[in-house]
């Protein structure tokens, strides 16, 4: 597995050096969010707004009816908890090209209950004329900014940082409101989004191993919604759907599958791997995400459970995840 370490920080610099329009907004987080590159290499078109996130999403509203294209870089638990009245009448409700960058999404960061965005995308979804995408590796990374920029209004983006896995070719990029077929089976759909997608990933290698049949698709536009082929792929699984995200089981991908699938009267078996209706408390990611139920083990037992098999399958046999250390230079969990 390739790893890469602050894609967002050199593919923002390279991207934006044709747009003059594309600004960037920080909130007093500019290295803690990658974007102290862009400031030193384009310091005219960066603006440091200090601890004040509601100023600086009107402020950025204000920008996008002057025709620029701020985009937001901070912790996504302080864009959305701090600032939703702003960005729901300032950007949202006029329907503005707004692009707000949210970091340490989930369990990606120690910081406990006040740092992470565990409900960010269920109260990010709610508002009318939002776009959401979510990254889960340096290619969604490199990839997302050319995506988001096309869309006609704001756009709310869970992003990674520092030391970050290369899951998928540079070439297969995001595709809006596309699922990124991963494997193809008839047993089993899988649905994963964000950092949950290694995590399946590890799983279902070692289950195809044991003659399971699964489809693994990877999900990074959470709205819109409506990718005729994943409702295809759960209506066509034999024993039913299991979605897995690093945010709370209710309003994220799990919810918004449930719904698609009430509509399309698709009557599957719907699992959801997620926060179960929790806070988080602090400690490093690897520790976060088995705790609560968001790795490979956890998949694998709910697999077991919706088939009634026992797969036998031992942590030792799954590939080994990368571990990026706590307090290295490219600040993968640091604050």
């Amino acid at each position: 597995m390739e790893i890469l370490s602050k894609v967002h920080a050199r593919n923002f610099v390279m991207w934006a050096k044709d747009k003059p329009t594309v600004y960037v907004l920080s909130a007093d987080l500019t290295s803690s969010t990658e974007a102290d590159l862009f400031r030193d290499t384009y310091p005219e078109r960066f603006l440091s707004m200090g601890i004040a996130e509601q100023n600086m999403l009107s402020f950025a509203g204000g920008m996008a009816r002057e025709g620029l294209h701020p985009f937001i870089h901070t912790f996504a638990v302080f864009i959305y908890r701090r600032a939703y009245d702003q960005i729901a009448v300032s950007i949202a409700y006029p329907n503005l090209p707004v692009r707000m960058i949210g970091f340490l999404p989930g369990v990606t960061t120690p910081g406990g209950a006040t740092h992470q965005a565990i409900e960010d995308i269920a109260v990010m979804r709610a508002l009318p004329n939002m776009t959401i995408f979510e990254c889960g590796d340096a290619t969604d990374v490199e990839s997302v900014l050319d995506v988001a920029h096309k869309v006609d209004g704001p756009v709310y983006i869970r992003m990674l940082r520092g030391e970050i896995p290369r899951l998928f070719a540079p070439t297969d990029t995001i595709r809006f409101n596309k699922a990124r077929l991963i494997s193809r089976g008839s047993d089993l759909t899988v649905l994963s989004t964000g950092i949950c997608t290694e995590e399946a990933m590890r799983a279902i290698q070692v289950l195809e191993k044991r003659g399971l049949s699964v489809q693994h698709m990877h999900v990074t536009t959470l709205k819109p919604f409506s990718d005729a082929a994943v409702m295809t792929a759960i209506a066509q699984s034999r024993y039913g759907v299991i979605t897995m995200e690093n945010h709370s089981i209710i309003g994220g991908l799990g919810t918004i599958v449930a719904e698609q699938m009430a509509e399309a009267g698709i009557g599957k078996k719907l699992v959801r791997i997620g926060l179960q209706d929790t806070f988080v408390h602090g400690a490093s990611r690897p520790y976060l995400m088995r705790k609560y139920r968001l790795d490979a083990m956890a998949l694998i037992d709910e697999v077991q459970k919706l088939t009634g098999q026992n797969f036998s399958i031992s942590e030792d046999e799954l590939a080994q995840v990368y571990i990026a250390p706590v307090h290295s230079d490219a600040k993968p969990e640091a604050l």
